[in-house]
């Protein structure tokens, strides 16, 4: 993100002497992307942040995948994952379960009322879209209130906890590499063009330094191993949360649904112009309610289309999607599309949709590509029904 922001106190020259009031010396501590070759941020701590005082393993929940065999369409119910009185004991962090997963990006979904533990992931950018509910995220760079429709983006080893107000329901897109604005966005030197379905200002950072004082402060770290993913508990001598500023262009931040400006056409127009973000072999785009087809021979539910180099994953977080009705979808679901298979409105849908002049819809996509495979929360959640109705199988 080229965005800067400075929050706190900062010395006026990098890498000099930042004094306490006491005398002492603050510890500078660079966190920056692709080996020095990129995005950064530089921040300031009263402690070492280097310092840990104890590390045992920390068990993941379950990141078994299972490929989708025989290669269908499938429809997965998010919310009944989560019956009522479990999503109350959960946390955001350790009470996810694996939907989907490749070796890019990582989909998992969550209901919880409880205070997560400190958590770091160091196997990439994590994007939570907080499907209900809110929360308070507190992290090394300060605090971001998350409501309905934010985007939650924390990048690569964010050191965070998750403290909902009463019980939240959150999406999460995890993945191996960095999630950012799309390039086609963006200028050379990185601020948003006129073009772009949203702005900086509708980027909301941290605003102050979160300062919490404690000794043997536990943090759980995800990370790679030489078998896939693994964890680590931490015991730090510090609380990390001990920054007393910072500036740069890398720090966690909120984007919300309701601020992505849609983009319409006279004819229907193709996923790319909804797509909000992007990472290594995936895009993250938003359907939002808008406008539709306004040509007068117009269809404007989707033309059926084959998604040769990619697997689609919709998330319906809202409203009423047209082009799934009578499939059984609706608030919660996921329908899984993959490369290979042709897909498109239900149905019905192609001729009901004519003469529709709006659509009050709001769902989450994710294009991966590489194939993605099922994580046992997504073969729990499965309708079994789902790829045969648009043979009228339902």
């Amino acid at each position: 993100m080229a965005y800067y922001r400075r929050c706190g106190d900062v010395p006026p020259k990098r890498h000099t002497q930042f004094r306490t009031a006491s005398g002492g010396l603050h510890y500078e501590e660079l966190m920056g992307e692709e080996g020095f070759s990129s995005d950064s941020a530089l921040l300031y701590h009263r402690h070492i942040p280097s310092a840990v005082a104890d590390a045992q393993p920390w068990e993941l929940p379950d990141q078994a995948t299972t490929p989708n065999a025989p290669l269908l369409p499938r429809h997965l119910k998010l919310h009944d994952l989560f019956p009522a009185e479990e999503g109350k004991s959960a946390d955001v962090v350790t009470g996810r379960r694996l939907v989907l997963g490749n070796a890019d990006v990582r989909i998992s979904y969550v209901v919880a009322g409880e205070e997560s533990p400190l958590y770091r992931n160091a196997t990439g950018d994590e994007c939570v879209y907080v499907e209900e509910g809110s929360a308070t995220v507190e992290t090394v760079f300060g605090t971001l209130p998350a409501r309905q429709g934010d985007y939650v983006i924390l990048p690569r080893a964010t050191t965070h906890r998750w403290l909902p107000d009463g019980q939240v329901r959150c999406y999460v897109i995890e993945a191996n590499s960095h999630i950012a604005p799309p390039k086609r966005y963006l200028s050379r030197y990185g601020q948003f063009l006129e073009h772009s379905p949203y702005c900086e200002r509708d980027l909301h950072g941290p605003i102050e330094p979160l300062h919490l004082d404690g000794t043997d402060v536990e943090i759980l770290v995800k990370h790679r191993g030489s078998r896939g993913l693994t964890g680590t508990r931490y015991v730090v001598p510090h609380h990390p949360f001990d920054v007393v500023g910072w500036d740069g262009c890398l720090y966690p931040y909120t984007f919300n649904v309701a601020d992505f400006e849609p983009i319409t056409g006279r004819v229907h127009q193709p996923p790319p112009v909804h797509q909000v973000f992007e990472g290594q072999n995936f895009v993250i785009c938003n359907f939002v309610p808008r406008k539709v087809d306004y040509h007068p021979l117009a269809i404007p539910v989707p033309y059926y289309h084959s998604n040769v180099d990619s697997d689609e994953v919709m998330f319906y977080c809202g409203g009423s999607y047209e082009a799934r009705k009578g499939s059984g979808i609706g608030q919660g679901s996921i329908s899984l599309h993959p490369g290979g298979h042709s897909h498109g409105p239900q149905p019905g849908a192609y001729e009901r949709s004519i003469g529709v002049q709006q659509v009050d819809e709001l769902a989450v996509m994710v294009d991966t590509f590489r194939p993605l495979e099922l994580g046992e929360g997504g073969r729990a959640a499965e309708d079994p029904a789902y790829a045969w109705t648009w043979a009228g199988g339902r």
